[in-house]
C-alpha cells in the first residue's frame, strides 16, 4: 500500500509509512481541457528523471477539481504574522463552497485553540477553515510523557499554554531532565548564537530536546525572524537529542490526515489531497514524505527575487521531490 494511500482506515487513523515512495498515479478530471491541464501540472503521473519545469500558475481554482481536501498552511499563507493575506482566505472560503475540506496545519508552538485567537486578530475569515492541527498539539503528547519530571522551557511566555494541564513542571537548566524549545526568548534581538553557551552547559548533562516548532525562520511583516528550529538544529549539529514535533515529521501527517477523514465521514485518498504551503523543507518534504502532492507559495525566505521559472527550477533541481504547481501567493 502507498503512503498515506488512504485516510481514516485501521480504527481511522491513517496509513503512513516511512521513506518517500511517490503516489500513485492521479486521478484527474475528465475531457481534454483536463488532460491538458494534468500534462502542464504533472497531475496525470508521476515524476520522471528529467524533471520538468514547475508551472507557474495564475489562480489555484485550476487544481480545484482534483481535490477533496487541502492542507493549508497558516504563518505564510494565510497571513505573514501582522496582518491576514485575505486572498489566501477567500480561496480556502470558495474551496469549501463547493464541497472541498480545508485543515489548516501549523508549526506554531501553541495548541489550535490558541491559534484561533491570533488569527482572528489578524483577520483570517473563520469562513476560510474547516479545523486545525498545530505543532503545539503534538508537541503536548510529547510533554505528557515526561510527566511529573522537572523540564526547561526556552521560549516565550505566550507558549505557556503548552503545559497547561500536564503534570510536568517547569524548571532552571540546573535542575531539568529535558528542553521543550518552543522559540527564542526574544526574538526580536536575539539568535541561535546568543544560546550556544547555555547549549554546552546542557550538552553537557546530556538533556534530549523537544522541538516545539521546525520551522528555522519565518517571515514576520517584512523582517524574517528566528524559530525554534534554528535553536533545535544548533543544539543538534553539536550532538544533543532533538525530538522533532511538526512539519515535515510523519506523525503530524497522521493526525492531519485523521481529522481530515474525520471530517469527510469516510477515507480520502492521498492523491485527492493537496498541501499548500511555503516552507519548501516543512511543507513540502512533509507532504512528499506523506505521500501527498504539494502547491508552493513562493515566499521572500525562499524566492527574495520574486517567483521566477529558473530560480524556481533550481530551488527543486537537487531534491527528490517537487510541487505540482507554484504560486505568488495564494489566490482564487
Amino acid at each position: 500500500m502507498g503512503l498515506a494511500l488512504e485516510v481514516g482506515m485501521a480504527a481511522g487513523y491513517p496509513q503512513i509509512g516511512g521513506g518517500a515512495t511517490a503516489p500513485r498515479r492521479r486521478r484527474a478530471p475528465a475531457g481534454p481541457k483536463a488532460a491538458s491541464l494534468a500534462r502542464r501540472t504533472g497531475l496525470g503521473g508521476a515524476m520522471t528523471a528529467a524533471k520538468p519545469a514547475i508551472p507557474i500558475l495564475a489562480s489555484v481554482a485550476a487544481l480545484a477539481p482534483t481535490c477533496d481536501a487541502w492542507i493549508v498552511d497558516i504563518w505564510g499563507v494565510m497571513h505573514n504574522g501582522v496582518r491576514a493575506h485575505r486572498a489566501a482566505g477567500e480561496a480556502c472560503a470558495r474551496f469549501r463552497e463547493r464541497g472541498g475540506i480545508v485543515v489548516l496545519l501549523s508549526n506554531a508552538p501553541r495548541p489550535f485553540a490558541a491559534v484561533v485567537g491570533q488569527m482572528a486578530r489578524l483577520g483570517v475569515d473563520p469562513a476560510a477553515y474547516d479545523a486545525g492541527v498545530t505543532s503545539g498539539d503534538a508537541t503536548r503528547g510529547l510533554i505528557a510523557e515526561w510527566s511529573g519530571r522537572p523540564l526547561l522551557h526556552i521560549g516565550p511566555e505566550r507558549d505557556l499554554g503548552l503545559f497547561e494541564g500536564l503534570d510536568v513542571s517547569l524548571a532552571p537548566p540546573e535542575a531539568a531532565e529535558g528542553i521543550v524549545c518552543s522559540g527564542l526568548w526574544d526574538d526580536t534581538r536575539e539568535t541561535p548564537e546568543d544560546y550556544l553557551p547555555l547549549f554546552e552547559r546542557l550538552l553537557a548533562r546530556g538533556l534530549p530536546m523537544i522541538c516545539a516548532n521546525p520551522d528555522r525562520v519565518v517571515e514576520r511583516g517584512d523582517k524574517l525572524v528566528y524559530c525554534a528550529g534554528a535553536l533545535a538544529a544548533a543544539y543538534a549539529e553539536r550532538g544533543g537529542e532533538v525530538i522533532w514535533a511538526g512539519k515535515p515529521h510523519l506523525p503530524i501527517y497522521r493526525r492531519t490526515l485523521a481529522e481530515i477523514a474525520r471530517l469527510k465521514g469516510a477515507p480520502v485518498a492521498a492523491e485527492r489531497i493537496l498541501a499548500i504551503g511555503d516552507g519548501i523543507d516543512t511543507d513540502l518534504a512533509g507532504a512528499h514524505a506523506a505521500g501527498l502532492r504539494s502547491l508552493f507559495i513562493a515566499s521572500a525566505v525562499h524566492l527574495p527575487g520574486g517567483l521566477e521559472e529558473r530560480a524556481l527550477g533550481a530551488l527543486f533541481a537537487a531534491r527528490p521531490f517537487a510541487p505540482v504547481a507554484a504560486l505568488p501567493a495564494l489566490i482564487w
